[in-house]
């Protein structure tokens, strides 16, 4: 969807990366039924939060970072890609 996009601020862009299609016992999960992913790849990043002196502060995530979120978080962008505040990012996924 995007050839380029920098978010501004404390935002960040979001690949969603989908769960499994089938359960452990190897039954099928029609897409209708599926509920949208909460971990994804960081793909950009912002410059930081500016505070109410002025200082950016930067962002704790990196782009190739795979996240978890909120289930409701940030604005949709595609059916892929989500834009989120690093504060609705609950964590960093570590393998």
């Amino acid at each position: 969807m995007f050839e380029k996009f920098r978010p501004l601020g404390d935002r960040v862009l979001v690949e969603r990366i989908e769960d499994e299609e089938k359960t452990a016992g190897g039954i099928f999960i029609p897409d209708a039924a599926k509920e949208k992913a909460q971990t994804g790849k960081v793909i950009a990043v912002g410059t930081g939060r500016i505070d109410t002196s002025g200082k950016v502060t930067p962002l704790h995530v990196n782009v190739g970072d795979m996240v978890y979120f909120g289930k409701y978080s940030g604005t949709e962008a595609g059916k892929e890609y989500l834009i989120v505040r690093e504060d609705e990012i609950l964590g960093i996924i570590e393998r």
